[in-house]
């Protein structure tokens, strides 16, 4: 009878289906995060260049090419070449022209001919501001009626669908609001003198489809008519005129060469889905090709030797290059940091594994099993839960994230799924290479480590101190990309290494003394903390790296933070503000002061048309209450100052507003103001035509009442009476209303929140998107940390589980197991926090230099607080810290509980080598 051999890998997983289904989770969970990381990324770049494409107006953004026509050229030639098949020829070159990934949005798009100069009218019923005639832009663009409504009348047409330079009566159309401002109508009749007399007729009057559009931004007269001002001599008073347009059939363009230049033009609109953050080189590399490359060159070639092209795409692509570039690093330090504590509890749990079945193991390979197959095996039963699993998460990850390329994630997800099934063979590889007789006692470490282990963690740590001066003297810019983002592993290993190396040390010197102690329990405790091996390197790099990443992680977004709450304090100058630029109602301070969440009430006047009678310019003065004034300044700390230096003198008048123009009164000014002044005495003109008299006795940088660089603070009794009434109420309190602010302020003036100002710095999906996938890489990294904790106690749970048990036989009591187990975690746990701190303090310190959180903070990189500086956060150091100890000190306890409920007997068995 032949012997029936069952599946290695069905029988193993049989034998241990709550491992296989752990590993199934772990691999699933770590591949959606390292498949959805790439994708968010991808998301949120490509959101941020559509949006900093759409916001920038239509005629900065697209490419406009035009060519006027050749000289030389007969008159028929040149009528030619203003026909709508030439141009439509011209705008498929155009189109051509343009090289990928720029993609045009041809519905957008447009091109036509149109006169270069205004033309002025003699009509008399066309308004005239300043009697000058109103002028008039012609134009014939393709494709009038797909872009816009027709409101009455209709489109213009061409008598006999054919007109030459010779044509002298032509229709057109005019929009609603050229038609309103204008005075025109259908049947309006406008005369063009020009170089030969036009006389167009108004048909129809249009809406545009999408005023802001790309087909409208070609010359926005076209759209809205426009007042201009005549040019005269300096000072004379410039006299206005109105500036309209008129849109003509596409087949009249002939006819304006007789009355004005013309240009033909095709303007190409960027489609804006097909915008991608990745394509960014490429994008600049095609619109630099149309501006100045080879695209210019086959328009020469193929439209007119003399084309040009003009855009501003360039620069929005440079801005947001820029930006894209400062947040990058910020981003890399996350990701670097939470992929690398990730693949290390991926190592760690193939390592359990191997020890769990280390017997098991060693047994194969004694019976003549050999590596290759043992971890061909091992692979294979590894790779029938990871490989499943890692598909699970990366489906999960591309329907959480549609819309996102599919080969980042995906080589993603494969890089999690190979680093898990190759965990456990390695690991049983180097573990069993040599066949054993016996298995030595796991607790029973070498005090001693090898040469070889010895002399690679000296070349590693070698190899990080010299990247890590490499990055300090370079900084977080200057092409240390790759360093950034690495600066969390690098500080972590070189932390690792060497608490793993010294720790042992005092401990093993406090065993002599402690075995002086009464008891047992601390001398065992401290004799086996003080035992180390290989295996603690990989918990600890993780829990390192994590607080590495957790502190900076925590700094930058307190940073931002730190910065959008400090530039809308800037801007509003408390908690909320209500302003308006006469005085207000003299009630309005009560009725604001019963508004929820408002505890203070701050009169100020600000005369923001004060000027100096020597040159005549405008420096704001706020009027204020020196006592009131200066808690509220000390409050929001922007420009704090005693009261008593800016209470008026007692000669400066009495009571409120009675203040004489001569008494000096002291005066709160900004540096540049101080500079300008310095300690002498001058008079300040008010807007009511009264005179104060001020000298300069304090100097801050800011202050809540004026925003900006130039400002004067006094007291408001010394001023004249009636000057700089209250016209500003600055409110400080918590959580304010904005709706009841505003309805109790009414029409009398403009309510600002800070909160609201704050929450409009941010506004590119590039900054809040890079703020999100960091918090989340923060988070990943501190959940696979204290994943790594655990599975560093679980590999030793066993054998803390045997001693316990065999303790216990000796008399040892369940509350004195208790304290063993927490005194024997407390040693190794207190390196690990007080190093996490060291490490977290190291990477901020080492990274703030180059690091500028502006870009990541605030919508534009003019900061109104300056360069927002990367800070240590205690609450980041200190909160990772203490949850190591507790997690740590909480499942020695726990096992140590458990341990006393299942007794001694369950936990010892005869030849066990625990």
């Amino acid at each position: 009878m032949n012997p029936v051999t069952a599946p290695w890998v069905r029988t193993r997983l049989r034998a241990a289906p709550g491992a296989a289904v752990a590993l199934a989770v772990l691999v699933a969970l770590t591949a959606c995060l390292a498949a959805a990381f790439p994708r968010a990324l991808d998301r949120y770049t490509d959101a941020g260049l559509r949006q900093a494409v759409e916001r920038a107006p239509a005629d900065v953004t697209g490419v406009l090419v035009s060519a006027a026509p050749a000289p030389g050229l007969d008159v028929a030639a040149a009528e030619d070449s203003l026909r709508p098949r030439p141009l439509a020829d011209g705008y498929r070159s155009v189109l051509d022209a343009v090289e990928s990934p720029l993609v045009v949005d041809e519905e957008q798009s447009s091109y036509g001919v149109r006169a270069t100069d205004s033309v002025p009218s003699p009509e008399e019923w066309l308004p005239r501001p300043d009697g000058l005639p109103a002028q008039m832009v012609l134009a014939a663009p393709q494709g009038l009626g797909d872009h816009a409504r027709l409101r009455s009348g209709r489109l213009p047409r061409v008598a006999g669908g054919r007109a030459g330079a010779s044509t002298t009566e032509l229709e057109a159309a005019v929009t609603e609001e050229t038609a309103r401002t204008l005075h025109m109508r259908a049947g309006s009749v406008v005369r063009l003198p020009g170089r030969r007399e036009l006389t167009v007729r108004v048909t129809g009057i249009v809406a545009p489809e999408r005023p802001d559009g790309a087909y409208w931004s070609v010359d926005p007269v076209l759209r809205s008519p426009s007042l201009r001002r005549a040019p005269g001599p300096p000072g004379a008073p410039a006299p206005t005129y109105w500036v309209g347009g008129l849109l003509l059939a596409p087949e009249a363009a002939p006819a304006l060469l007789g009355s004005a230049p013309v240009i033909r033009y095709w303007h190409l609109a960027p489609d804006p889905d097909a915008l991608h953050g990745r394509d960014l080189d490429g994008l600049a590399t095609a619109v630099a090709a149309v501006e100045s490359g080879p695209g210019l060159q086959r328009l020469h070639a193929t439209v007119s030797p003399l084309a040009d092209a003009t855009t501003g795409l360039d620069d929005v692509l440079t801005t947001y290059g820029r930006l894209r570039g400062d947040i990058g690093p910020l981003v890399a330090v996350a990701a670097s940091g939470a992929g690398t504590v990730a693949a290390v509890v991926l190592l760690m749990a193939g390592g359990l594994a191997g020890d769990r079945r280390r017997a098991e193991l060693a047994l194969l390979r004694a019976r003549g099993a050999s590596v290759r197959g043992l971890a061909g095996r091992l692979l294979a039963e590894t790779a029938v839960v990871a490989v499943p699993a890692g598909a699970l998460g990366l489906g999960a990850a591309l329907l959480a994230l549609p819309g996102a390329r599919l080969l980042p994630s995906l080589w993603a997800a494969v890089a999690v799924t190979a680093v898990a099934c190759l965990a456990l063979p390695l690991r049983a590889a180097a573990a069993h290479h040599r066949v054993r007789v016996h298995d030595d006692r796991r607790e029973a470490a070498s005090p001693r480590a090898s040469r070889r282990r010895t002399v690679a963690e000296l070349t590693v740590v070698v190899l990080a101190l010299g990247a890590v001066e490499v990055l300090r003297r370079r900084g977080a810019t200057d092409g240390a990309g790759g360093l950034v983002a690495m600066a969390p592993v690098l500080v972590g290993v070189i932390a690792a290494l060497v608490l793993v190396r010294l720790y042992p040390l005092p401990l093993r010197g406090l065993a002599r003394p402690a075995r002086r102690l009464r008891g047992a329990v601390g001398p065992l405790a401290l004799a086996r903390a003080g035992r180390t091996s290989a295996s603690t390197v990989l918990p600890l790099l993780a829990l390192l790296t994590a607080f590495t990443v957790a502190a900076f992680g925590g700094s930058v977004l307190g940073g931002v933070a730190d910065a959008l709450d400090r530039a809308a304090l800037l801007a509003v100058g408390a908690d909320a503000r209500v302003e308006a630029v006469e005085a207000l109602p003299s009630g309005l301070p009560a009725r604001l002061r019963e508004a929820p969440g408002v505890r203070e009430v701050t009169e100020v006047g600000v005369d923001h048309l004060a000027k100096t009678p020597d040159d005549g310019q405008s420096l704001p003065l706020a009027g204020v209450e020196p006592g009131a004034y200066a808690a509220l300044a000390g409050r929001t700390g922007l420009g704090a100052f005693p009261a008593g230096r800016l209470t008026r003198p007692d000669d400066a008048g009495g009571g409120h507003g009675g203040g004489s123009g001569n008494a000096v009164l002291p005066a709160l000014a900004s540096p540049a103001v101080a500079e300008r002044f310095g300690d002498r005495t001058f008079r300040l003109r008010l807007a009511d035509g009264g005179v104060a008299t001020l000298r300069i006795v304090l100097v801050r940088d800011r202050t809540p009442a004026v925003y900006g660089d130039d400002f004067l603070v006094v007291d408001r009794a010394g001023l004249p009476a009636g000057a700089a009434p209250p016209n500003v109420l600055l409110l400080t309190g918590d959580d304010l209303d904005a709706g009841a602010l505003r309805r109790a302020a009414g029409d009398a003036g403009t309510v600002h929140l800070r909160s609201e100002e704050r929450d409009g710095y941010v506004d590119s999906p590039l900054q809040s998107g890079a703020e999100r996938v960091y918090t989340a890489a923060v988070a990943a990294g501190a959940g696979y940390a204290a994943l790594a904790l655990l599975l560093s106690l679980a590999s030793t749970a066993p054998e803390r589980a045997a001693l316990l048990a065999r303790l216990r036989t000796m008399g040892l009591t369940r509350a004195q197991g208790r304290r063993l187990l927490v005194l024997e975690s407390l040693p190794q746990a207190l390196p690990a926090a007080l190093g996490g701190v060291l490490t977290g303090w190291a990477a901020v310190r080492l990274l703030s230099p180059g690091i500028d959180l502006t870009t990541i903070a605030m919508s534009t990189t003019a900061s109104p607080v300056g360069r927002a500086e990367l800070r240590t956060d205690p609450w980041s150091l200190a909160v990772p810290a203490v949850a190591v100890l507790v997690l740590t000190v909480g499942v020695a306890a726990a096992q140590a509980w458990w341990s006393g409920r299942r007794g001694a007997v369950a936990e010892l068995r005869a030849g066990d080598a625990r």
